[in-house]
């Protein structure tokens, strides 16, 4: 797994966050150097238009709103992601550049293929290595939201039918877009994990293996 940066994608309410912080144990435990992230945020411009799009009760329109994601991700690129990955790493990232397609082209409404070219303008060509995009009925996310103490945010507080085309443009994606892989996020976290171990374990185990490897070269 060549640069090691894997994203978790899905619907609020999928149980991402949750499998985030499973994943980042797990290779803790194996002693795989690793970073975790989370989209928009991780650096202070990106904290600062998070609380913007999500937190504020602004008028946010659908090309402010994809722009000020993409700022975001820029700053993320450049100041975290990249560098984790250039020490050889694993990232593991809550949302990357398939968010914007989903959430901002097609739940928004903005032609994808207008889309595309600015989003790599922010990810500087960067293309994680897989995308795991955890799947629900839209019934189920919905009720794993309403069992979430939190407030919902802007983007979590918009209708059944957006989120509707947000779950189809994920599927659709998934059958056009090369490692983007759906998982089923039925059941409880530690079988959902279980599975998104599965998918991960054969890249994971050489990317260790590469970087002990790139380790004792450097102690020699």
């Amino acid at each position: 797994m060549s640069g090691g940066f894997v994203v978790l994608e899905g619907l609020d309410g999928v149980g991402k966050s949750t499998q985030v912080a499973l994943l980042a144990a797990w290779l803790e435990g194996a002693g795989v150097p690793h970073l975790v992230v989370r989209e928009p945020g991780g650096t202070p411009l990106g904290e600062a238009i998070r609380e913007v799009v999500l937190t504020r009760d602004l008028d946010v329109g659908p090309e402010s709103e994809l722009l000020l994601m993409l700022a975001a991700r820029a700053a993320l690129v450049r100041s975290v992601v990249g560098p984790a990955l250039a020490a050889g790493k694993v990232v593991i990232a809550d949302r990357f550049a398939l968010s914007t397609l989903a959430y901002q082209a097609y739940g928004r409404g903005l032609d994808p293929d207008r889309v595309r070219p600015v989003l790599d303008i922010a990810t500087g060509g960067l293309h994680p290595d897989l995308y795991v995009v955890l799947d629900l009925p839209l019934q189920d996310s919905a009720e794993r939201r309403r069992g979430n103490a939190s407030r919902p945010d802007r983007i979590e507080r918009e209708g059944e039918g957006f989120r509707r085309k947000v779950r189809e443009a994920y599927l659709a994606l998934a059958e056009r877009e090369s490692g983007v892989v759906v998982l089923d996020a039925r059941g409880t976290p530690e079988e959902v994990h279980a599975r998104i171990r599965g998918l991960l374990s054969a890249r994971i185990a050489a990317l260790a293996t590469t970087v002990v490897e790139g380790q004792t070269q450097d102690d020699e």
